[in-house]
């Protein structure tokens, strides 16, 4: 059942998305990124999406990992849909749902079914995040992916600004507060996530900044598995080896904001981060050497400029 304040909020996201924003030049922040921000691989692709779709478009990253190639995607909210039929396929494979991202089960999407979670920029405006999170590690499969982009806040977000029409439709009232996040994965069961990437959002509206200038707002691409992992980075002298065989990525592949493997070079990693190197859709890819057999202690992963405080279990 959905709660009188939740079909508040949706009713809010729904008329301002539908009604007031006609394009992206509508919005009032930063917090959606343009597409000249997005890696050259998806930028030679939008090339070839119709003009009207890029308008439309209100991300705020690029939330595409990748190694897809006969893997089940989810997309948390397509928005305005990048999909076409400029590349070969004879018959879409494409398939669109309607519904709540809160309620995958009434969608008929089973327990590990999925390979990759995507969302750009939609779960910040869903009223019950926590089921959110919930729903999409009941639908991965082990091993599987979330890998999404959306918008974060350096303090938790007042009620009275929660609610604010404009504000939520701005990603903005309803952005999560990071360690409120980090909280909601531990309850699901995932105790280590990575920042993939992050940027500060400019409020250039003067009536937005006089309401909530006082918070901090991040974009951030964030990347996370199903996988038995521990809480903290553990040493066990491991190293792992990148092939340079993912053909988007044939000179290095990057996990997080500190973590770039070139191709070929060793880098000495956690027990967690062989985990995700070894047990996911990537392990073809890496060569991972050492056992756990010997623990060495805490693993000393080092910090990343990128990602200030706002960095997962590696920091």
């Amino acid at each position: 059942m959905v709660m009188k304040t939740e079909k508040k909020t949706l009713e809010a996201v729904r008329d301002y998305y539908g009604n007031i924003l006609k394009t992206n030049n509508d919005l009032k922040t930063s917090a959606c990124c343009t597409t000249s921000s997005l890696p050259t691989r998806i930028r030679d692709i939008l090339k070839e999406i119709h003009p009207e779709v890029i308008e439309k478009f209100y991300g705020c990253g690029s939330p595409i990992p990748p190694e897809l190639t006969g893997r089940t995607v989810l997309d948390l909210g397509s928005g305005s849909g990048f999909h076409t039929d400029k590349f070969g396929y004879k018959t879409t494979n494409v398939e669109f749902l309607k519904g709540y991202i809160e309620d995958l089960v009434n969608l008929n999407i089973a327990n590990s079914s999925i390979d990759v979670i995507v969302s750009n920029c939609v779960i910040n405006l869903s009223p019950d995040k926590n089921r959110v999170f919930s729903e999409i590690f009941r639908v991965l499969k082990p091993g599987g992916e979330l890998y999404f982009a959306d918008v974060f806040s350096g303090r938790r977000i007042p009620k009275h600004l929660s609610e604010d029409p404009v504000l939520l439709g701005e990603c903005l009232g309803g952005a999560l507060y990071i360690e409120d996040f980090r909280r909601t994965l531990a309850h699901v069961g995932c105790h280590d996530y990575r920042v993939v990437a992050k940027s500060k959002i400019e409020l250039h509206n003067t009536e937005i900044e006089h309401k909530a200038g006082m918070i901090d707002f991040y974009s951030m691409t964030i990347r996370a598995f199903k996988l038995d992992l521990e809480d903290r980075c553990e040493d066990y002298g491991q190293v792992a080896y990148y092939l340079g065989t993912i053909p988007e990525c044939r000179h290095f592949f990057t996990l997080d904001d500190h973590h770039l493997f070139k191709t070929g070079q060793p880098l000495l990693v956690c027990k967690n981060t062989a985990s995700m190197l070894s047990a996911t859709r990537y392990a073809p890819h890496f060569k991972i050497i050492g056992e756990v057999n010997q623990h060495l202690g805490l693993f000393d992963c080092g910090s990343s400029e990128a990602s200030g405080n706002f960095s997962g279990a590696c920091c």
